[in-house]
């Protein structure tokens, strides 16, 4: 299911051209309407349901039902986001509640190249990182 706004919850993160769930979107689907200043869903077809605008949104405006193998008929899933961590509310059908924590990723934007020191040699060679050329020589033994 496509994630929807809930209008009376929106308050377009309190003013300005662009919210935080237009920023998060990946598929570039939440807008604003400048007149109501409540961000909407323009193409729900095309959502990808990945939660980004769900956890982002500051007042919990934003929701997407969940799928039937974890979330039955009924059920509601919302995340709760914190500064390290987001919790999952999982509601049943029957009332009954479950929540899970999870940690919010903090490496820092660029850091996690695990081969900073490996630089590529030769653009012409078509060698991943840590790969050698090999001389035609010894790819083309002759028998």
């Amino acid at each position: 299911m496509p994630s929807f706004v809930n209008p009376e919850k929106c308050d377009g993160c309190k003013g300005g051209d662009k919210t935080a769930c237009m920023y998060i979107c990946p598929n570039d689907l939440m807008v604003l309407n400048v007149e109501a200043m409540k961000a909407y869903n323009q193409e729900p077809d095309a959502c990808w349901e990945c939660y980004s605008c769900v956890k982002i949104c500051p007042q919990g405006a934003i929701a997407v039902r969940g799928y039937d193998d974890f979330v039955p008929m009924g059920g509601q899933v919302h995340p709760m986001r914190s500064s390290d961590s987001i919790m999952w509310t999982i509601k049943f059908r029957n009332g009954n509640i479950k929540r899970f924590k999870f940690p919010i990723r903090t490496t820092a934007e660029g850091s996690a190249n695990a081969y900073a020191e490996a630089k590529g040699t030769n653009l012409d060679d078509e060698c991943l990182t840590l790969e050698t050329a090999l001389k035609a020589p010894t790819m083309l033994a002759k028998k």
